[in-house]
This record gives structure tokens, sequence and C-alpha cells, in this order.
């Protein structure tokens, strides 16, 4: 199984701890990783602030650097979001299109449904509240969504039970936005910000210690907020809790 790591650009940049940690796990399992550096960025902030022509090109690139690999991993359900749900206004029917679909996975995702694996041999004694992330959350199916009548479920969750130590904090709104939303928080600066300071405060009020989940960025703009605040609490990439344990 040949894996190609793909790091969302401001990840890169600005949390490379949390890009290695995606690696370490990926290589603790035994997997071939390769991370090619010819890579950049997916092309969602474009697609999102309407420059199909300048997203097109981030596309194509994206297709031909991937499409030799097995699976495509990146820490970013945002990204592989824009993958599978948006390339095919710009890929259908190209080479290796629908490969690159249905092979690229959120870390998360792969773990969980890929590889399953059944212990990664951590502790983490601290509360830990998910933070569900709407484009994972909705587009990737990562946990149950609060308006279907379906029975709960987390993926996130399932995964970091096998953490020794771990206690798990009931939020009043399981799967609300926090605000981030790309573009979204520069457009809306005020919007934005308000919804996360709701979301930090439903996990302030529940006792938790840790903020987790599988977009960096979503984190990034709470622990923007919490820094701002001077709130006891802290952020942190799912990734880096299951690389935790790993020497």
């Amino acid at each position: 199984m040949r894996i190609g790591l793909f790091i969302p650009c401001f990840m890169n940049e600005l949390y490379p701890e949390a890009s290695m940690d995606t690696l370490r796990i990926l290589e603790h399992l035994g997997l071939d990783v390769e991370y090619p550096f010819e890579q950049t960025c997916c092309g969602q902030p474009m697609a999102n602030t309407g420059c199909a022509k300048e997203a097109s090109v981030l596309a194509y690139r994206f297709l031909e650097i991937f499409k030799k690999y097995d699976y495509i991993v990146a820490p970013s359900g945002s990204c592989v979001s824009m993958v599978r749900q948006n390339y095919a206004q710009f890929l259908e029917g190209k080479d290796g299109f629908e490969h690159l679909r249905t092979h690229t996975y959120e870390l998360v995702e792969f773990l969980h449904d890929i590889i399953k694996p059944d212990n990664l041999h951590v502790k983490f004694p601290f509360k830990v509240g998910i933070h569900n992330s709407c484009h994972a959350h909705r587009h990737l199916r990562l946990a149950s969504m609060s308006e279907r009548n379906e029975a709960p479920f987390s993926k996130i969750k399932a995964l970091l039970e096998k953490a020794e130590g771990i206690e798990f904090v009931e939020l009043t709104r399981v799967d609300e936005c926090c605000g981030f939303g790309g573009t979204f928080c520069v457009s809306e600066e005020a919007m934005s910000v308000a919804m996360g300071k709701d979301r930090v405060q439903d996990h302030l009020k529940a006792g938790v210690q840790i903020i987790t989940g599988v977009d960096m960025s979503c984190l990034m703009h709470m622990q923007g907020i919490i820094d701002r605040d001077k709130l006891p609490i802290k952020t942190m990439y799912v990734g880096q809790i299951l690389a935790g344990g790993i020497v």
C-alpha cells in the first residue's frame, strides 16, 4: 500500500509539528508513505471565493501529483472534502480522477475505515471535547448529525478511546460550527468571532481541558480566541493525541 501524504498549505507553514505527527502515525503503522515535494494548495480558498480558473489549475496539479498513489491521506477534513466534493467540476472524465476521488481520505477516516489499528499505545489523561468541524462532519460523515434521526456515532471518538486515561466530556451542542469557515472569517469577521466564542464557551462550561478535532483550521480559530481572552483551555489536533505514545 503506497500512501501519498498531502499536507494543507497553512499547516505546512504554521503547524509543522501536527503535520509531522500525521507522518509519524502512518509510519508507525508500517505504511509506505511519500510526501511529494511539488505539492501546493488544494485550491479550496480560491473555489470558496469564486476564483474557478485558479482553483482548476490547482485541481489539475493535485491530480497529476497524487493519482499514482494507492491512497492519499491528509490531516484536514476540509481539504479532503474539496477533492471529493468539488473537484468533479474541473476533473470529471480525466484519467485517474475517479481513483483520486474515492481514495483520498482524512487521517482519522483512513485509520478508522481502512487501517483499523488495534492499539496505538497512547496515554492521554485529560478531559477532552470533540469539535466536529463542518466539512468533515457533514461531507465526510465522521460523526452522526444532530439534525438526522440516526444512531449516534463518532469515528474520532472511536479512535481516541484507544488512548489510556482519556475522558470525553459531553457538550450542549455537539456539532455546532466554530465560525472559521475559511474566507468567511475574513469577510464576516464579527460573526466569525461571535460563533467561535460560543463554541469555546460550550467546551469551557462542560469542563473540557483539551478541544480536539480533525481540522487544524478550526482549532486555530478557537485557539486565537482562547489566547486573546486568556481562557484556561487549549486546542490540540487529534493526530497529535494519537501520536503521543509513539516513540
